[in-house]
């Protein structure tokens, strides 16, 4: 089992940029930040940019992978977005990952005037949006190998919802081939989606589910992935898999016993990954931070 944390992009860096070094030092695996341009009750409280704070602590960390919890076509557009991405991997030295969604309906789905969306018309432009991230953040790869000359070829694509004309992009992939995708999803049509560009799988569950009832919602999705990655020929033990715990009504850093017993249940399920956030203060996710070091500890003691 891997250990990740979500550090909200709401403090000044002077702050901020000591949890994501705590984050590395106490042992966890991977480090995370919300991909909003506000977020729900937060919305009128600070709020930095998802960017630039991973890059600053990619500047200030070695070892722990950082990720985006989860980017979106809300408000972003794959060439520009993939270029950003492509150099915080390149700053990084290979430690990024890449949290993709559909984008909900909240604040980022209005803030720039888009009109509403469907369901189907939100999974579309997801899938559009998750292949030409693919394609471009692969583009040197393929361009290298096959013209010795990575950024004279440029990458063009028209689709329904986003455009691109001979898009150049960064050199070389810090990872090969690509920044690893974890895509967020779980009706039948994003779980395809995770079958065919995923290397990890994030779920926060049933929307609305608590207790029993969100545990028995992700062992459903679990199981629904296990089918889907057979049904597009791939072994369901290649999709690394990361639950969000703090969405099914308790809040894992409550006490230790809590994130143990979450822990727990997680392994029986066959997550692979499981995420926390930083404790807050007061509000959502408001905790000790006592609590996250004696987790940290028992975490590192094995």
């Amino acid at each position: 089992m891997r250990y990740g944390i979500v550090i909200l992009p709401q403090d000044p860096w002077s702050i901020a940029r000591h949890k994501w070094q705590e984050a590395e030092t106490l042992g966890f695996d991977h480090a995370w930040t919300y991909d909003h341009l506000s977020w729900r009750s937060l919305a009128d409280q600070p709020w930095y940019a998802t960017i630039p704070t991973l890059t600053a602590a990619a500047a200030v960390t070695s070892t722990i992978r950082l990720g985006t919890f989860v980017s979106s076509p809300n408000f972003r557009h794959p060439v520009p977005f993939a270029k950003e991405i492509a150099t915080l991997d390149d700053i990084a030295g290979g430690r990024a990952l890449l949290g993709i969604g559909s984008g909900g309906t909240g604040f980022d789905a209005s803030v720039l005037g888009q009109p509403g969306y469907t369901p189907r018309q939100r999974h579309e432009r997801f899938a559009e949006f998750v292949g030409l991230l693919d394609t471009l953040l692969r583009f040197e790869t393929d361009t290298a190998a096959e013209e010795g000359h990575p950024a004279r070829r440029g990458i063009s694509a028209s689709g329904n919802w986003f455009t691109a004309n001979e898009a150049r992009m960064v050199g070389v992939p810090a990872q090969l081939p690509r920044v690893p995708f974890l895509l967020a999803a779980n009706g039948p049509k994003g779980l395809d989606l995770v079958s065919r560009y995923g290397q990890g799988w994030v779920t926060t569950g049933a929307d609305g589910a608590t207790g029993e009832q969100w545990w028995s919602a992700i062992a459903t999705l679990s199981g629904r992935l296990d089918d889907a990655a057979v049904k597009a020929g791939r072994d369901p033990l290649t999709i690394d898999r990361y639950l969000s715990f703090d969405s099914g009504g308790q809040y894992s850093l409550e006490s230790v016993g809590a994130f143990e017993d979450l822990a727990g249940r997680a392994a029986e399920l066959g997550f692979t990954d499981v995420i926390s956030h930083w404790p807050r203060a007061e509000g959502i996710y408001a905790g000790s931070e006592d609590v996250l070091h004696e987790v940290a500890a028992r975490i590192t003691a094995g």
